[in-house]
């Protein structure tokens, strides 16, 4: 593991990541820092740095729930609605098995 220095809403902070994972979270600090900044500059300035967070992780959370896969067997099918069937598979599945079970 090695400490990674880094700045978001300027404050700075101090992470641990493994060597080879390094430039994947100085981008996703970047990315967090950037998508901050917007918020924080497009509303009330009394806006708390908390409140920003917590609005730009649903922001992220919404953005990776709409990614659409590019190729394959899924092409063009988002996250989150792949995510959802897997889900319902799984929960059929589990009632067959509860099913047999009490055969």
């Amino acid at each position: 593991m090695e400490r990674v220095n880094v700045s978001i809403l300027g404050r700075e902070l101090s992470l641990a990541c493994a060597s080879e994972e390094r430039h994947k979270l100085v981008e996703a600090v970047r990315h967090a820092d950037q998508l901050m900044l917007k918020i924080k500059g497009s509303g009330n300035a009394s806006v708390s740095n908390e409140r920003i967070a917590i609005m730009a992780c649903i922001q992220m959370a919404s953005d990776l729930l709409s990614v659409r896969a590019v190729d394959g067997p899924f092409a063009g099918v988002q996250y989150g609605d792949f995510k959802k069937k897997i889900d319902e598979l799984n929960a059929l599945l589990d009632d067959g098995i509860n099913e047999l079970k009490g055969l």
